[in-house]
């Protein structure tokens, strides 16, 4: 879980640091003394406790920005002042702590937060594509994010995920249109997760389970575009 501390308060940065460490030990805490180092990190945080008056961007204007980008981070105004409390509900803030922070409503706050990124990624979760499969014996709904690569075997396919390796009798042209587009035919043979590439070169591309595949060269050119788009789309590389 990556949390974000902004305050201009160097005290206030280490009290939260440390009501967050003795809740949650698997974390990573990045502190910002001001909202324009904040957003100029560019770094996405599950949780941010934000400060309301700062030098430049104040907390509501920090907000703002953070949410042209981000609408699931869960935010906490950190104030002084009461009156600020009903404009955090014009960003989506989750809650507010009044200074100073005792530790007691702290952690009230902070578990409620935790429980929401975690029903937030479970729903997410929930959501991702699947594809299902009827292999021999057996049928499989597989999340599309675990499949790594198709190969194409004469007349069936061994389908490469994050656990084994599946065989079914299916054309490879059928898994490419049920697949989402992620997915890309980089040669007759293979059709591979773009989430899953680690490196490529202009005749293979290693898979991150350390597996490569074939690129055939005349298809070189449009795979850079389509995986350059991929990626400037929020795709992540070795995902």
């Amino acid at each position: 879980m990556y949390i974000a501390i902004c305050d201009d308060e160097k005290i206030i940065r280490e009290t939260l640091a440390d009501f967050i460490k003795h809740q949650e030990a698997d974390c990573h805490i990045e502190s910002y003394s001001t909202g324009d180092e904040l957003l100029a990190a560019g770094n996405h945080f599950d949780i941010i406790f934000l400060d309301i008056q700062m030098k430049g961007k104040n907390g509501m204007e920090t907000a703002k920005a953070i949410r042209e980008s981000d609408k699931e981070a869960v935010i906490i105004f950190v104030t002084a002042i009461k009156a600020y409390v009903f404009q955090a509900f014009d960003v989506g803030a989750f809650h507010y702590l009044l200074k100073p922070v005792e530790e007691k409503k702290f952690i009230e706050v902070f578990e409620n937060a935790v429980r929401e990124i975690k029903r937030q990624k479970s729903k997410q979760e929930s959501e991702l594509p699947i594809l299902r499969i009827k292999a021999r014996s057996h049928s499989y709904i597989l999340k599309q994010s675990e499949i790594i690569f198709i190969e194409n075997r004469a007349n069936k396919v061994e389908i490469h995920t994050t656990r084994d390796i599946i065989e079914a009798y299916y054309t490879m042209s059928k898994l490419e249109g049920e697949l989402g587009n992620s997915f890309y035919r980089c040669h007759r043979g293979y059709l591979v997760n773009m989430a899953h590439i680690a490196e490529y070169s202009s005749n293979k591309i290693d898979m991150d389970n350390g597996e490569q595949v074939y690129l055939a060269k005349e298809r070189y050119p449009a795979f850079i575009k389509t995986y350059m788009r991929y990626l400037e789309d929020g795709g992540a590389a070795g995902a």
